[in-house]
């Protein structure tokens, strides 16, 4: 995963969720509108403050985190 420049975390904005540029608007809610079929022209009208470029990192981190193992850690006891 190449350094992000756009996605910022932040547990002081929206939980500490995936970030644009520590605005209120996470990555989550880009995913789900590209997923609900809506275009980037579209996203990009609902909200004018966002740039292309957010979007296609959203899409890139998203894409990146499903690739992503969670190995569980085992406890041995004794």
């Amino acid at each position: 995963m190449r350094t992000l420049k756009r996605i910022s975390f932040d547990p002081r904005v929206m939980g500490g969720k995936p970030c644009i540029r520590g605005m209120r608007v996470t990555v989550g809610m880009i995913v789900g509108m590209i997923a609900s079929g809506h275009s980037r022209e579209e996203i990009l009208e609902f909200y004018p403050y966002l740039e292309r470029q957010d979007i296609d990192e959203s899409l890139e981190y998203a894409a990146w985190r499903v690739e992503e193992v969670d190995a569980p850690l085992v406890q041995t006891y004794q």
